[in-house]
C-alpha cells in the first residue's frame, strides 16, 4: 500500500511520507529516524550534524539568484504519537505505519497516522531534494521528543543556527497561519493504595468504556470530547453508591497529549446484586450514549465476567480516590478574553492507572498565561494532596506571544491571498508548538506555522487531506521564493 501512497501528488512529498512512516519514531525512542534523517542528508551531499540531544540539522545553499536572501529555517519534529485500538495487533517498535487511501483523505489501519508531524518533516525532505524550486539559503531543523516533553527544543542551544526567519511546519488547518501557541506543564500525582482481601462469594467483573473518538488534547480540547477516565469515574462512583461496587484496578488512557479514549475497571459486587448490576450499566451506557451521541457516537460500556480476583481496594480509599479524580479538572479552565474563540487555559486527565497497590495519574495542563497555567497546576495538586498523594510538576515549556505586526506574518499573508484569492486565518492555537521554546536561545527570531489539514492527530482516527497537502505544497514553495 505503501507505493499507492507514494503515487499521490504531489509525489515529492508523498514519497518521503511514506518512506519516514516506514521507520518506527515513538517520543523518546527517536534513534532509528535520526539515523534516517541523517543518512538522507548525506545523500543528498548537505552539510548534515546532529546536536548534542538529537536534533537533526541540514543545510542548503540557495538556488541561483537567491544567494544574498536572508537564511530560512524550516522546522517540524521527527516523532510521532503511538496510538492504536484495543483491537489492533500492531508494535509500534518494529512496524512501519499500514496505510491506505479512503476517497480524498489518507488513513492507518487501527493506528495514528503519523501525519502530525510527519508531513512536516516530508515537505523539507521535498524542498532538500529539490533541484527546480527557487529558494534562498535553508538550514532544516527536525527536533526530537516534541510530544512528550518538547526536550528537543528545549535542548536546542543558541548559535547553532544562523536563520532568523523560521516556517514551523505543525499546524492542521491549511486555511491558518499560527503565530501564537499556549505553554504547558505536566502534572503527575502518584501514591499508594491500600488493598485488602476480596469477598470470595462476590461476582468478578470487567468493565470497559470504549468506543470514544479521542483526538488532541491541545487543538481539540474545545470540541466536547469526552474523557474515558472521566467517564468511567462516574460510572464507578455511582456503582459505588447504589451497590457498594468494589474496585481492584483501574487502566483508562495513555499519552499525556491525547484525548483518553478507553478505559477499563475490574470491579466486585455481591451475587445478589448481578441483575441490578447489569441493569444499571445498560442505563448508564444510555445515559452517556445520548449525552455525547455528536462528539462520540460509538460509545459503548461493557461488563464481562472476570476470573479470579484477590484483592480490592479498601472502602475508606476507593471512596476518596473517586472522589479525587472527579474533582479533578479537565477540558478547558478559561476562554481567552482578548483572542475570540481562543482557548486560554485547559486540562487533559490523560491517564488513570491503579495496579498493584500503587496509583498514577497523568494531566496536560495548558496555558496561555503562564501564571494561570501554574495556578491549574496547584488546582490538580490539591485534588490528590488531600488524599495523601505525591503531586510532581514537569516538562514546563513556554508559551509563544503572537506578533501580528511581523515582516514574515506581513508576507505570509500577501502570498496567500494572491494564490487562493481568500483571508487565510492568522491565529494563536491552543496546541504547544516549539516557537516558544526556540525563542528562548533564539530571541527576536521571526517565526510563524502552517501546514495541510490533518483530522484527529493523536487517536487511530488520525488523517490528512490529499488536496490540502497540494495546497500546502503550492503555498510552501512559494512562500520560499518570495522570502
Amino acid at each position: 500500500m505503501s507505493e499507492v501512497i507514494k503515487a499521490l501528488e504531489p509525489q515529492a512529498v508523498w514519497e518521503h511520507f511514506a518512506n519516514l512512516n516506514a521507520v518506527p519514531r515513538a517520543s523518546k525512542k527517536e534513534e532509528q529516524v535520526i539515523a534516517f534523517m541523517v543518512e538522507y542528508g548525506k545523500s543528498l551531499g548537505l552539510p548534515t550534524k546532529v546536536d548534542d540531544v538529537g536534533n537533526v540539522i541540514i543545510t542548503k545553499p540557495a538556488t541561483a539568484g537567491k544567494e544574498d536572501r536572508p537564511v530560512a529555517i524550516l522546522q517540524s519534529h521527527l516523532d510521532m504519537v503511538h496510538q492504536k485500538n484495543n483491537d489492533t495487533v500492531f508494535d509500534f517498535d518494529s512496524e512501519g505505519i499500514k496505510m491506505f487511501v479512503d476517497g480524498d483523505w489518507v488513513k492507518a489501519e487501527g493506528t495514528t497516522l503519523g501525519a502530525d508531524n510527519g508531513l512536516g518533516v516530508a515537505a523539507i525532505m521535498g524542498i532538500l531534494a529539490s533541484k527546480d524550486i527557487p529558494h534562498g539559503p535553508l538550514e532544516a531543523l527536525f527536533t526530537i521528543d516534541e510530544e512528550t516533553g518538547m526536550t528537543g527544543a528545549l535542548g536546542l542551544k543558541g548559535g547553532l543556527l544562523e536563520g532568523r526567519i523560521l516556517l514551523n511546519l505543525d499546524t492542521e488547518d491549511d486555511e491558518e497561519l499560527t503565530i501564537g501557541c499556549a505553554g504547558g506543564i505536566d502534572v503527575t500525582a502518584t501514591g499508594s493504595v491500600p488493598m485488602e482481601a476480596a469477598e470470595a462469594s462476590f461476582r468478578k467483573c470487567r468493565l470497559t468504556l470504549r468506543g470514544l473518538q479521542g483526538g488532541h488534547s491541545g487543538m481539540e480540547i474545545h470540541l466536547g470530547l469526552a474523557n474515558a477516565n472521566k467517564l468511567i469515574n462516574r460510572v464507578l462512583t455511582q456503582l459505588e453508591k447504589s451497590l457498594q461496587v468494589r474496585i481492584h484496578s483501574i487502566d483508562g488512557g495513555g499519552l499525556r497529549n491525547a484525548i483518553p479514549r478507553e478505559s477499563v475497571a475490574v470491579i466486585l459486587a455481591k451475587e445478589s446484586d448481578s441483575s441490578v448490576l447489569e441493569q444499571m450499566v445498560a442505563q448508564l451506557e444510555k445515559e452517556l450514549k445520548i449525552e455525547h451521541r455528536k462528539t462520540d457516537p460509538n460509545l459503548e460500556l461493557i461488563l464481562e465476567d472476570e476470573g479470579a480476583v484477590a484483592e480490592v481496594m479498601t472502602k475508606d480509599f476507593q471512596s476518596k480516590f473517586l472522589k479525587a479524580i472527579y474533582a479533578c479538572p479537565n477540558g478547558i479552565y478559561r476562554m481567552s478574553p482578548e483572542i475570540e474563540g481562543l482557548v486560554q487555559t485547559s486540562n487533559n486527565l490523560a491517564r488513570v492507572l491503579v495496579k498493584d497497590g500503587q496509583y498514577q495519574v497523568l494531566n496536560l495542563t495548558r496555558g496561555s498565561v503562564d501564571s494561570e497555567k501554574l495556578d491549574q497546576a496547584n488546582t490538580i495538586a490539591a485534588c490528590f494532596e488531600l488524599i495523601g498523594g505525591k503531586v510532581e510538576f514537569g516538562g514546563s515549556y513556554p508559551g509563544w506571544s503572537p506578533n501580528p505586526d511581523s515582516k514574515l506574518t506581513s508576507t505570509m499573508v500577501e502570498v496567500y491571498r494572491e494564490l487562493y484569492q481568500a483571508e487565510p486565518h492568522v491565529n494563536a492555537c491552543h496546541a504547544g508548538l516549539e516557537c516558544g521554546i526556540l525563542s528562548t536561545n533564539y530571541p527576536g527570531m521571526e517565526m510563524i506555522s502552517f501546514g495541510p489539514n490533518i483530522k484527529g492527530a493523536h487517536s487511530p482516527d488520525e488523517r490528512a487531506q490529499i488536496s490540502s497537502v497540494k495546497k500546502f505544497w503550492q503555498y510552501l514553495k512559494e512562500v520560499l521564493n518570495r522570502l
